[in-house]
């Protein structure tokens, strides 16, 4: 039944294409992501927001026949659309610039972000108006934290829980072992979140029980690489599918015990810049063996953020900055999956997001092949927030988000900023539009 007076709703003016709309793209070069060669001059044939075929010559043929569009990518390269496996979009929460930061990623190859926990009041609201295509922006899939009641007096728990009370409300709970764990879950689990993030100031018996009654659920876990007092061996033998920050991986080499996350102790920085620490071995050898994606955020020591402006703090993020490379390197020598987070965003008047500068790291710094770090950017990441199954390659049935550069990133990863076309569930977001939106955007403002 349609009533009369029923609301059309908002606008949706980047909504993705309705199943029967086909485009065929074709002449590219194709990295698709599963871990082969790049193919050259390859078609693929995009029905409304999935992929069709891929170098199907007798489907592009039909698609043609047929009258579907045709966008010639001769001299281009294609992957995967991008995946940034750590952003904080909502704290505080500030609609404008949320949507800024997503506008650019979505011009710049981003189709996917994994939110890492914020106000979801918000987010929930931003990963719907990105899925119907209210906004320009990657999909968003977002995690609902825990942690033990102590944390509970940072500011930023107040920030995202403006109106109630930290620690007391779905998206951020407060973990005791008098928790009913299957109800704080299940709360998690209303906000729609994809994943528990599991974060600070619980012990190895927390940390496992939350991971063991998600998991229940069908909920992955996402955690810190230390939870404080949990150390990270505790944090990976509870069997969570994600740890993030490498450097907090540094502490299955402190120096005394782990107590609570804002008493932080030495860790033995002169042997694990070595990239040799036996120690980070068997850890690494763990999350190999079970499967544990390692969201690095390896390159947010050299923000300007944490880089301060201080002696004291340059000299703080220098060291980190040095265990980030070796760790991540070890890691990646070792078999871990890397996903490339970033955890910051480089500032409004920047033509390209962190995610840039996470992947220069990685190949420059850590000395990481570029096949590989593309790979991370794209399936690693994909699967690290529960998306494998949509995205993250191009291949027949899977959403159609890919990313489209005027030269090969696996040439040079500075080649990235080639950017010409971000396809998101198969919309296309000219990075053109986003030029000229910026440039209009910055005359605005300087009248």
């Amino acid at each position: 039944m349609t009533l009369t007076n029923e609301s059309p709703g908002a606008a949706a003016p980047f909504a993705p294409p309705a199943a029967g709309d086909v485009v065929v793209y074709r002449g590219l070069t194709l990295f698709d992501g599963t871990g082969g060669d790049p193919r050259p001059d390859v078609s693929l044939v995009v029905d409304g927001p999935l992929i069709r075929s891929v170098a199907d010559e007798a489907d592009t043929a039909a698609a043609l026949a047929a009258g579907a569009e045709l966008v010639d990518l001769t001299g281009h390269f294609v992957t995967p659309g991008l995946i940034d496996a750590h952003q904080h979009l909502a704290t505080p929460p500030d609609r404008p610039a949320a949507e800024a930061v997503l506008r650019r990623l979505v011009h710049s190859g981003v189709t996917a972000v994994r939110d890492m926990a914020d106000d979801l009041r918000q987010i929930g609201d931003l990963a719907r108006a990105a899925m119907v295509g209210e906004i320009a922006a990657p999909d968003l899939h977002y995690a609902a934290l825990m942690a033990g009641p102590t944390f509970f007096d940072d500011p930023r728990t107040h920030q995202v829980s403006q109106g109630a009370v930290p620690g007391q409300v779905p998206w951020m709970q407060a973990v005791t072992a008098d928790t009913d764990l299957p109800l704080a879950v299940a709360l998690a689990r209303g906000t729609y979140a994809s994943a528990v993030k599991v974060y600070a100031d619980l012990d190895a018996g927390l940390v496992a029980a939350i991971t063991a009654e998600a998991h229940r659920q069908g909920v992955p876990v996402w955690a810190h690489a230390a939870v404080f007092p949990a150390t990270p061996g505790e944090v990976v033998a509870a069997g969570v599918d994600t740890v993030s920050h490498v450097t907090l991986l540094a502490h299955e080499a402190a120096l005394e015990p782990l107590t609570s996350y804002k008493d932080k102790p030495p860790v033995d920085h002169a042997s694990l810049v070595t990239g040799r620490d036996p120690r980070l071995a068997v850890l690494f050898s763990r999350m190999r063996d079970q499967g544990v994606v390692l969201d690095a955020t390896a390159s947010m020591w050299e923000s300007e953020e944490l880089t301060g402006d201080t002696p004291e703090s340059a000299e703080r993020a220098r060291r980190n900055s040095e265990l980030a490379v070796a760790l991540t390197a070890q890691a990646h020598r070792a078999g871990v999956e890397l996903a490339t987070g970033t955890d910051y965003e480089t500032a409004p008047g920047e033509p390209f997001p962190a995610l840039y500068e996470e992947l220069a790291f990685l190949v420059k710094r850590c000395g990481i092949p570029a096949r590989d770090v593309l790979r991370s950017a794209t399936l690693v990441g994909a699967r690290s927030a529960g998306a494998g199954h949509l995205t993250g390659s191009v291949e027949p049935g899977k959403l159609a988000d890919l990313a489209v550069f005027a030269q090969d990133p696996l040439a040079d990863i500075g080649h990235l900023r080639t950017i010409t076309l971000t396809v998101k569930r198969g919309r296309r977001f000219p990075r053109d539009a986003y030029t000229a939106t910026a440039t209009a955007t910055r005359s605005r403002e300087t009248r």
